[in-house]
């Protein structure tokens, strides 16, 4: 048996690596096709057709593009991410305090959208029929239809524009104490469980109510079990892989919805500066952005496929 589990695992993290390959070639190609030339926007409208051809001699960007992406591709492996093109820099130099900033802002969303989406999700179906069970229901469809944009322009004009209690702009360098950082990351955090929340409330109840259907949790009801005992013993347990799967699929939002956050507040992200990097056609800034993300993304789905592969009690 532990063998067969080792093989599923094993299957899970062959499958994460081959599907990253593909993603790889379709970022390299992808971020190729954007409209223009890197040379000709580096130089400006000034340059003269002999320092394009020069600088593009140079960047290696005449060569063959398979060429040029399996040695992006030798590159990634060894931990180099090349250089940027706008601002002759290493790539990693650049991305790394963004990135550290872009973790805090999504570990801080992860850490009250969870618990917030979890105990939500659960007491719904705990009281399922219920009056809190549909209101539940029905805010959290609403939520799920209102794009992430249209949260963050609200927020910005409730909390910003005519309240004014918190600024437009989250800039981190601007925070002397706790308070200026509660009140530059409110903003962000808010749009983004926004965002994430509902999603996993949805999912949370689905889970839990399918496993009170299960003729074990109906017996220990039978038995007299309280409803608090039944829940946290017999149902949770056996929920954990899909609530975990709810949780990871719900924080992969965080994917498009933090380059959206980052652009409208101004967060000084990871996806901030890919955008950025979109207006002078940095390509490889843009690249091991999109393939950082693209982990992120493999990383939460591929541990929740593990997580529910060692839940299941058939398999242990």
């Amino acid at each position: 048996m532990k063998s067969e589990v080792s093989h599923l695992i094993l299957n899970r993290l062959v499958i994460a690596l081959i599907t990253l390959l593909i993603v790889s070639f379709a970022v390299f190609f992808a971020t190729n096709l954007l409209p223009g030339d890197t040379a000709s926007i580096l130089l400006g409208q000034a340059a003269t057709p002999e320092a394009v051809a020069g600088l593009r001699k140079a960047m290696h960007l005449d060569d063959p593009a398979i060429f040029r992406f399996l040695r992006w591709l030798l590159g990634l492996a060894k931990g180099d991410l090349g250089t940027s093109y706008a601002n002759d820099m290493p790539v990693a130099k650049l991305i790394g305090g963004r990135l550290v900033n872009t973790m805090e802002l999504a570990g801080i969303t992860a850490l009250v959208s969870v618990p917030l989406a979890l105990a939500l999700g659960i007491s719904a179906a705990m009281l399922r029929g219920s009056f809190y069970d549909r209101i539940v229901t029905v805010v959290s469809i609403g939520v799920i239809s209102v794009p992430e944009f249209m949260v963050a322009t609200s927020a910005v004009l409730v909390f910003a524009v005519y309240l004014k209690w918190l600024p437009a702009l989250s800039s981190v360098n601007e925070a002397h104490s706790l308070a200026d950082l509660l009140k530059i990351y409110a903003m962000p955090v808010i749009t983004l469980t926004f965002v994430i929340s509902a999603q996993m409330i949805r999912m949370t109840r689905a889970a839990v109510i399918e496993t009170f259907n299960t003729p074990y949790v109906e017996m220990a009801l039978l038995k007299g079990a309280s409803r608090s005992r039944m829940v946290l013993k017999h149902a949770l347990p056996n929920a954990l892989g899909p609530i975990v799967n709810a949780i990871a699929l719900s924080l992969s939002y965080l994917v498009g919805g933090v380059i959206i956050v980052e652009t409208i507040f101004n967060y000084p992200g990871i996806a901030k500066l890919m955008v950025d990097a979109v207006a002078t056609r940095d390509l490889p800034l843009i690249q091991s952005c999109a393939m950082i993300f693209c982990l992120g993304y493999l990383l939460l789905i591929t541990a929740a496929d593990i997580v529910a592969i060692l839940s299941n009690p058939r398999l242990r």
